[in-house]
């Protein structure tokens, strides 16, 4: 008789506890590894470094009025510093960001003076033509395929010449006349230039808006399209254009975007001293760029934050201040904030490449 033989069944025995083989690109990364990725990091542990150094070396920094004038020099570098970043971050870069934030002050300084007008109508001029250097500045750059480091220098050289020879031709002096006295200043002064007390210190309203505009722009870069645009546009535009992202319109908009944080230091300043000098500006493009690039942004594009911009300046203004506080000489000033600058470089790089790292 004839046996039927049953094939058993196959058993699987259940995988053994411990580390599974993974191809590397399903392994979830470590946290530090996911830390280091981030743009600002390299920046905080600089920023802190440098608040740690200032507090053993300048003992004044420790009081609370000390800190108010610190952060006070960071928001007005800090609030510009993130346009300025947003742009970068599009692949792009604006030259002439110090000296317009000038133009707009004295475009709202002689406009009200000479033709003996409330601030306020200054104020919107003002603002509307911030906007609209940016817009030119955009346009230039996105119709003639111009690099925006020519189109934004050939602005920077104008709006200097601009700026003196209007100044001395309308107002017969390199500075305007004071406006403290005219119609609405005492309300815009509360606006851009009031301050509060916080614990018996004196703390400028700039540091309110320059965290607050950070806040805003970090919103825009993570949980907006636009802000998906903004890398997009910096990373490829030619990529981002075949997927249906509005190239044009989102870096005419990033430039914009830098004349209204133009026309906003532009107003502080005015209404702080009540006066403009044609000639300032000339040089702070350049802070308000290192501070950006310090904070994390690359000049190439596509990679950066809103918040590592935050530490930058606040960098810049620990730095400058803190000098100040500890009684060194400040013409060492720029040589400190060139070694900060490449410093900042070399770790950012340092991070990346770390965080990239299998």
């Amino acid at each position: 008789m004839s046996r039927t033989q049953h094939a058993e069944p196959a058993v699987t025995s259940p995988p053994a506890p411990g580390r599974q083989e993974t191809d590397g690109r399903t392994a979830e990364r470590p946290l530090a590894v996911r830390l280091l990725a981030r743009p600002e990091v390299g920046v905080f542990l600089g920023a802190a470094a440098v608040y740690v150094f200032f507090l053993i070396a300048a003992p004044p920094v420790r009081d609370g009025g000390s800190m108010a004038t610190v952060l006070y020099q960071s928001s007005t570098i800090g609030i510009m510093t993130l346009p300025v970043a947003l742009l970068m971050i599009g692949g792009e870069f604006d030259l002439s960001s110090g000296v317009a934030v000038i133009t707009s002050a004295l475009t709202a300084s002689m406009l009200s003076f000479q033709l003996t007008m409330n601030v306020w109508v200054g104020v919107i001029v003002a603002l509307l033509v911030s906007l609209a250097i940016g817009f030119l500045n955009g346009w230039l750059v996105v119709k003639t395929g111009l690099p925006s480091f020519l189109v934004t220098l050939g602005t920077f050289l104008i709006l200097q010449g601009v700026n003196l020879a209007a100044t001395k031709l309308i107002t017969g002096n390199v500075a305007t006349d004071d406006i403290s006295d005219m119609d609405g200043f005492g309300q815009t002064r509360k606006v851009f230039a009031s301050s509060f007390a916080v614990g018996g210190v004196q703390v400028k309203i700039t540091v309110v808006y320059w965290l607050v505009f950070a806040a805003l722009a970090t919103w825009v870069l993570l949980r907006t399209r636009y802000g998906n645009w903004i890398f997009a546009v910096g990373g490829n535009k030619d990529s981002a254009r075949a997927v249906g992202v509005p190239v044009t319109f989102t870096k005419i908009s990033l430039f914009m975007l830098v004349g209204f944080g133009a026309w906003f230091v532009g107003m502080h300043q005015l209404f702080t001293f009540n006066t403009v000098q044609s000639g300032e500006g000339v040089g702070q493009e350049l802070i308000y760029i290192a501070a950006a690039v310090i904070g994390g942004c690359l000049l190439t594009g596509g990679y950066g934050s809103a918040i590592g911009p935050v530490f930058g300046a606040f960098m810049f203004g620990m730095v400058n201040q803190g000098i100040v506080f500890a009684g060194w000489n400040p013409d060492w000033f720029k040589a400190f904030l060139g070694v900060m600058l490449l410093g900042a470089v070399m770790i950012n790089l340092w991070v990346r490449q770390s965080a990239t790292r299998r």
